[in-house]
């Protein structure tokens, strides 16, 4: 049985987003047959503006994807921060550049899912994941929502928990709130989720 290939393609300024991809690449890996890869989406802002944001260094143990390599990949899971509820204008940037592909719809058919992070609850954390379907409906991607498979995590009332029945999710409020376990935990279930249906769908 070949290798299902899934490509967890992320921007992440303050390093929430990273936190989400790990994890969601740990889960992915977690399903027998399946390749995870991480990925950065291409920086745009400017190194002076980066350190007036303080900003830390990307991950040096993650390399900047191409639009074209997309096509290598089976299955995706995108995640990106929140701004003024929808994707982060890198994020935007890169599905732009991805005209190429886009004509040949060399996508078409494949699963994606969306992960994300905002600063609070009325930052997106639901319209952020909506706004970014419309990328994958123009590229013919089959969007994998979570639903509410993750179980009684999904009801969570008393505790603050990003996500929602589109994907994973965190809240970074300030900047200094870091993913809970229980926001990890729902990271890990995304990517095992949407590799098992990748991988049932390439097979």
């Amino acid at each position: 049985m070949a290798t299902t290939k899934i490509y967890i393609v992320y921007y992440s300024l303050h390093g929430h987003v990273e936190i989400m991809a790990r994890e969601i690449h740990r889960g992915v890996n977690s399903v027998e047959g399946v390749e995870a890869t991480l990925w950065q989406v291409p920086e745009t802002l400017s190194s002076v503006i980066l350190q007036k944001v303080k900003a830390p260094p990307k991950a040096d143990d993650v390399p900047e994807i191409r639009p074209e390599q997309l096509v290598e990949a089976d299955g995706f899971l995108f995640g990106s921060p929140s701004r003024f509820g929808v994707m982060a204008s890198q994020f935007k940037a890169f599905f732009d550049a991805t005209e190429e592909i886009w004509k040949k719809q060399a996508l078409a058919g494949k699963p994606a899912g969306i992960f994300w992070s905002t600063g609070f609850h009325g930052g997106g954390q639901e319209l952020t994941a909506l706004t970014t379907v419309t990328q994958l409906a123009h590229h013919g991607m089959i969007f994998v929502p979570l639903g509410y498979t993750f179980g009684s995590g999904m009801f969570e009332m008393d505790a603050v928990k990003g996500g929602s029945a589109y994907g994973s999710g965190t809240f970074a409020a300030d900047g200094s709130r870091q993913p809970t376990e229980l926001e990890l935990q729902q990271a890990f279930y995304q990517g095992k989720y949407v590799a098992q249906i990748a991988k049932k769908l390439k097979n």
